[in-house]
């Protein structure tokens, strides 16, 4: 493995804030992860798997224990026939949406935009434009603490919108194997698939602050809107219906493009980022009775 220390977490995140890691280590397999997992214990520290970074907020003050990133046989994608496929947790979601798409295979395409790892989707059961990463999982691969490898059929893995058995497990996701259906078998081609992924990007690129550092939704779609409103469960409309667009504290602002952003519009840090979410949070409950529940994922200490 590759261990450092003091490793500043802003080259690691998509907001570019947050303090240093004590301990950072790239594992390239299992037995670097045994290894990781051995120092934590050793060290008597806490650990934490990162992916791409793009949803996770990590305090100023960093995090006193190990950030341990996957990399080499964890970003492999196996091609197993018929659309069946092993892909590494380190492999980015986009390269293998568009690797199966290529190869026409649905399923999954239109996930090629979101900017984060296959493990990461997994864990937070990523969607988006009516497709999540767990509808055509078939099974999970983890690795516990001791460097036992266990497998999960989909069935126990819990998947949920943004959610999976995996947030509560406490075992490392190291891959997934997934059956994708044939594109031909919806009557589509490998083209009908590029200009459905070609229309989402457009969306994407219209509807979200993509020039600027930012960890994607801030908060989770609601499962109900308020009273005068019960069908609205998206967070931004709420948001933006209290005016809070374009509001800023220091450098962390509501994203004039989305109000469910918070966006690093220079030199933010991420106590900037946590209260204005807080302040957010606050002005919806006071407003309209709701609470919203954050989706980024906070690591460290936060005031």
């Amino acid at each position: 493995m590759i261990l450092s220390e003091n490793e500043p977490m802003c080259k690691h995140t998509s907001f570019k804030v947050g303090g240093p890691a004590r301990y950072f280590v790239k594992a390239e397999n299992a037995d670097d992860l045994k290894e990781a997992f051995a120092l934590a214990h050793e060290k008597a520290l806490p650990y934490f798997i990162l992916g791409n970074g793009t949803n996770l907020l990590v305090a100023d003050k960093g995090f006193d224990g190990i950030v341990i990133t996957l990399a080499g046989k964890f970003s492999e994608i196996n091609d197993l026939g018929n659309g069946a496929f092993h892909v590494g947790a380190a492999t980015p979601l986009g390269r293998f949406a568009r690797n199966a798409m290529k190869q026409g295979f649905a399923g999954i395409h239109k996930l090629a935009g979101i900017p984060g790892t296959l493990g990461g989707a997994i864990y937070m059961n990523a969607g988006a434009y009516g497709q999540e990463i767990g509808t055509c999982c078939t099974t999970v691969t983890t690795i516990d603490t001791d460097g036992n490898l266990h497998e999960h059929a989909a069935s126990e893995c819990g998947f949920g919108y943004r959610q999976s058995a995996f947030q509560k497990l406490g075992e490392t996701i190291v891959s997934a194997t997934f059956q994708l259906p044939a594109a031909s078998a919806e009557g589509k081609t490998v083209a009908d698939l590029e200009a459905e992924l070609a229309e989402c990007m457009a969306k994407r690129k219209a509807s979200q602050p993509l020039n600027m550092p930012n960890a994607g939704s801030t908060f989770k779609r609601l499962s109900a809107g308020a009273a005068d409103t019960p069908t609205q469960i998206a967070p931004g409309y709420y948001i933006e219906q209290t005016g809070l667009k374009g509001y800023r504290m220091g450098g962390a602002e509501v994203s004039t493009v989305h109000a469910n952003f918070i966006v690093n519009v220079g030199g933010a840090t991420a106590a900037d980022i946590m209260n204005l979410s807080k302040f957010v949070q606050a002005r919806v409950a006071e407003k309209f009775g709701i609470q919203l529940h954050r989706e980024i994922i906070l690591l460290g200490e936060f005031e």
